[in-house]
């Protein structure tokens, strides 16, 4: 069994917050006899361990201490209580480029975190030609740092603090260097190093991120740690909190603090872990308040472990925030949601069931040629597909004012997990002009539960199957 090569017990950070400066001052004149401060817990009692070749995605809301945890683990932060114990060279991806002398060359700096890193100038002589080749800046790396373009100067950061393969690697949300073609070359590199036996840490607020490059994911939200646990669990517990009022926020909150440490109550064989290599796989396990480190049993074969099929369910916090209404010219849209074919609303949805998109429609004044639609998007806001109902039957003549109608568009979900946004909308012809009669942009959020028997690439799953045959000497053609 692999020992973890990093471990984080009890791990706790107080900033003490002073309304003016002269506060400070008094706290030192003080000694402590008195309080000139208040006290904020950015983070309080975090436990886990990582072995290696893992990747453990934190996820939670802003301000959560998500960038805390990752510069405390990197040494960037002192902690208030609790301790980190790495074995091995920690790479922190955080602020990429804050160590850069803008005076200095590309060149020059590159010796210079080089040094911060721990290399010789040998060592990083050795590396300079598959870091140039890697950062692709060209000439710029003999020009000073000022002149780089802000793209420039993380691309060359970015080959820096990779350009050995540390043991254990942080990624805070530090990707979006450069066009789309080096953020594959950081994707895969960050890949390499996984390979090489590191373990990964990776801050995102993006799930289907989570849920594809990690084995493990960490719930935190206001400094506390909610939830340990496999990322397709983590995940519908995020966006929970995410699109949840207050009220039902705090809900979930208690109802998360009285579950039991996912480590205590199920097998090895349960928790999905990657490794160096298939034999020495190992679930992540948090770490208790006692002295010492749990350790998690080698994975056992166990059919009761295999995930039942979910079930579409209905969260009633689960609320599109981001809402637009348009203004109505003769027509509303009312009560916009999505049912199973039994009827039963739902807004938890699973991938490969078939559902009903439905709204009603109320009439105020007489309309002509009217076409409804539906629009499903991401939460980027990326229009991912729909449908529109067009001009048929009774909908080519004039309907009349306070006729209702209900419109039903049935679709099968297709989606990976992650949160999605619909639209509603109808157009018609009134007074001779043609026009939105209403709609609704963002009119309901809903959510497809992960899958563990698929891997997620991207939002739609086109249920892709293959072969790979020989190619028989007389076939000239495609097959």
């Amino acid at each position: 069994m692999t020992d973890p090569i990093l471990t984080v017990r009890a791990l706790s950070k107080r900033f003490e917050l002073y309304e003016r400066p002269v506060d400070r001052l008094k706290q030192t004149l003080w000694r402590g006899r008195r309080q000139f401060y208040r006290e904020f817990w950015a983070l309080h009692d975090v436990g886990f361990a990582l072995a290696p070749g893992q990747a453990l995605g934190v996820v939670g809301r802003n301000g959560s201490g998500k960038s805390t945890l990752l510069q405390l683990i990197a040494g960037t932060l002192a902690p208030t209580s609790g301790e980190v114990e790495a074995r091995g060279r920690v790479c922190a991806l955080l602020e990429l480029g804050s160590g850069f002398n803008p005076e200095f060359s590309g060149r020059e700096n590159v010796y210079l975190n080089g040094a911060i890193l721990g290399l010789s100038q040998s060592e990083v002589r050795a590396l300079m030609p598959d870091l140039l080749a890697f950062a692709d800046i060209g000439d710029f790396i003999d020009r000073p740092v000022k002149t780089f373009s802000s793209g420039m100067a993380l691309r060359l950061a970015f080959a820096v603090a990779t350009a050995t393969t540390p043991r254990i690697l942080i990624v805070d949300e530090a990707l979006a260097v450069g066009d789309e073609a080096f953020q594959r070359k950081c994707f895969a590199r960050i890949e390499r190093i996984r390979e090489a036996g590191a373990a990964i840490l990776f801050v995102s607020h993006s799930p289907a991120q989570v849920l594809e490059l990690c084995d493990v994911a960490l719930l935190l939200d206001a400094g506390e740690m909610l939830l340990l646990d496999e990322p397709r669990r983590v995940v519908p517990e995020y966006q929970r909190l995410l699109y949840a009022l207050p009220e039902a926020a705090e809900r979930h909150r208690q109802r998360l603090r009285a579950q039991v440490a996912p480590c205590a109550i199920r097998s090895a064989a349960c928790t999905k872990a990657a490794a160096v290599s298939p034999a020495d796989r190992e679930p992540i396990c948090a770490v208790a308040e006692e002295p010492g480190v749990p350790q998690a049993s080698p994975p056992i074969a166990d059919p009761a472990c295999a995930p039942a099929r979910p079930a579409a369910t209905l969260d009633a916090d689960l609320r599109s925030m981001s809402t637009v209404e348009f203004p109505s010219h003769g027509a509303r849209i009312h009560a916009p949601r999505i049912v199973t074919p039994e009827g039963a609303a739902v807004n938890v949805l699973v991938r490969g069931d078939v559902y009903a998109y439905l709204y009603d429609v109320e009439f105020l004044r007489p309309a002509r040629r009217v076409r409804f639609g539906m629009m499903v998007k991401t939460t980027s806001g990326l229009e991912l597909g729909g449908g529109t109902l067009p001009d048929a039957g009774d909908l080519a003549g004039e309907i009349p004012a306070g006729t209702r109608m209900r419109v039903r568009f049935r679709f099968r979900c297709q989606l990976f997990a992650g949160t999605y946004f619909v639209n509603a909308g109808l157009m018609g012809e009134v007074d001779s002009v043609h026009t939105y009669l209403h709609r609704l942009v963002d009119a309901m959020a809903f959510r497809v539960q992960p899958d563990p028997s698929r891997k997620q690439s991207g939002y739609v799953d086109f249920e892709v199957e293959g072969s790979a045959v020989p190619i028989a000497e007389t076939d000239n053609g495609e097959r």
